[in-house]
């Protein structure tokens, strides 16, 4: 396949494709597989990241498309579906182009609609060479940035996420996907289809969810949709995994 793919969880279990964010990588959902067990996880790494092709094109629709690659190849005709800011971005495209393929649909504090000022600055902040000298160093870094994320957390993505490469330690994705993925995460904002259960977990300590846009949610969606803020960051399910773990729960049945 295109993308690079995790297992986990239960495979007899509800199949639940999970999509993270920018610099992400499919190891990143150990923390809510772990709390749900009885799930059959299908977690990837987004093309652009992790061992996945770092080809582009990287816009949403190949985005879409490599998520419905995945599903083909798994066996899964229908999967609820977990997205993380841009990964929640993803999972919304995927529901609107493909909804026979998804069951429910979960977004962790998701990254659709944003100023397009904002992402022009995000963008140029990541088109440069991101290296560090030492291991420490980009922990360090890691750490900085994830300020409200247990410890052992920022380990396991030290372990699982950076490499050497061209004589630095580096993260293992593309600055070129990351800058994409800034631009398409200024498009206007879309909402799930009508009559998809779909689950909306607000970061209430980041500004990603728009409360217009919850709005046109609530529109389209009405009692299909639920929305459930959690006291913390943007890296939520990372920051608070219990509470996040315990409300997928729920939702999933």
């Amino acid at each position: 396949m295109t993308l690079h793919v995790h297992h986990a969880g239960d495979p007899a279990g509800p199949p639940v494709l999970a999509v993270h964010g920018v610099t992400g990588h499919g190891l990143r959902w150990r923390p809510l597989v772990t709390a749900l067990p009885r799930l059959r996880w299908i977690t990837v790494d987004v093309r652009g990241h992790g061992r996945s092709t770092w080809a582009p094109p990287w816009n949403l629709e190949r985005h879409v498309a490599d998520l419905v690659e995945v599903l083909d190849a798994e066996g899964v005709g229908r999967a609820a579906v977990v997205g993380h800011s841009f990964g929640g971005a993803i999972a919304t495209h995927l529901a609107r182009t493909a909804p026979e393929r998804v069951d429910r649909l979960a977004l962790l504090d998701p990254a659709l609609g944003l100023d397009p000022q904002d992402m022009l600055a995000a963008a140029e902040d990541v088109r440069g060479e991101v290296a560090f000298a030492t291991r420490d160093a980009a922990r360090a870094a890691k750490a900085g940035t994830w300020a409200d994320v247990p410890g052992a957390l920022v380990d396991a993505e030290v372990d699982e996420h950076l490499e050497q490469r061209a004589g630095a330690w580096r993260w293992r994705l593309s600055q070129a996907c990351l800058v994409a993925a800034w631009a398409e995460m200024a498009r206007p904002a879309v909402v799930p289809p009508a009559g998809l259960p779909t689950l909306v977990v607000p970061a209430v300590r980041a500004d990603f969810v728009s409360e217009d846009w919850l709005d046109d949610c609530r529109a389209t969606l009405g009692a299909d949709l639920t929305v459930a803020p959690v006291d913390a960051g943007h890296m939520v399910y990372l920051e608070r995994p219990d509470e996040v773990a315990a409300l997928l729960g729920d939702f999933l049945g």
